[in-house]
């Protein structure tokens, strides 16, 4: 598998509503635990005042990286109604965080669910959503006479130039679809007998 389902850098926001009680939810594009803590803190500070701070994400290209957090609802109620909405969309490499104003009025477990859960679907459902390619980077080392073969090779194979470094010894950094990445280190490998 080296497609996946993630959304664009383009925040998707939504809103939801229930008995007084505020839900706003935002969908972000992410690749690190890293960048979700991050976003969790700058959610924390700019609604001090909400009661609730919940999210859930999830990474890589199977999903098999995810955490929730309910931040203080009753267990189960926030984040994984969240989660839940990333599953049931099939997609990866994002973090929808929801921040809940309390109105005076307990919802109860389930009340909670569906708030989350339709909160975080509008965030989706302004969000676009995209397929990613899973790649694989290979670096390959060459001395200078070889250039022309080494980017035959790459106009052939068309993978993704990360890096290059021409010098007395050459070296490139190329990114390629999972499934393609064998196929283009046995072609570079050969040039080394030609």
């Amino acid at each position: 598998m080296d497609i996946f389902k993630t959304i664009t850098d383009n925040i998707g926001e939504g809103y939801y509503t229930e008995k007084r009680s505020k839900f706003f939810a935002y969908a972000h594009h992410v690749r690190t635990a890293d960048e979700v803590k991050a976003l969790h803190q700058m959610y924390k500070k700019k609604y001090y005042d909400a009661r609730h701070v919940c999210y859930a994400y999830r990474l890589g290209a199977d999903g098999a990286e995810f955490r929730v957090n309910d931040d203080g609802e009753p267990s189960s109620t926030a984040g994984k109604p969240i989660l839940g909405v990333m599953l049931s969309n099939d997609v990866s490499d994002i973090a929808i965080f929801v921040i809940r104003y309390y109105g005076g009025v307990n919802l109860g477990t389930g009340g909670l669910i569906v708030a989350y859960r339709e909160a975080a679907q509008d965030a989706m459902a302004h969000s676009e959503i995209v397929e990613q390619l899973v790649e694989e980077q290979l670096t390959y080392t060459f001395s200078y006479p070889m250039m022309n073969s080494v980017m035959r090779v790459v106009k052939d194979l068309q993978p993704r130039i990360v890096s290059q470094n021409f010098d007395n010894t050459c070296s490139i950094t190329l990114a390629i679809r999972k499934s393609e990445i064998e196929r283009l280190r046995s072609a570079l490998e050969k040039l080394n007998f030609e």
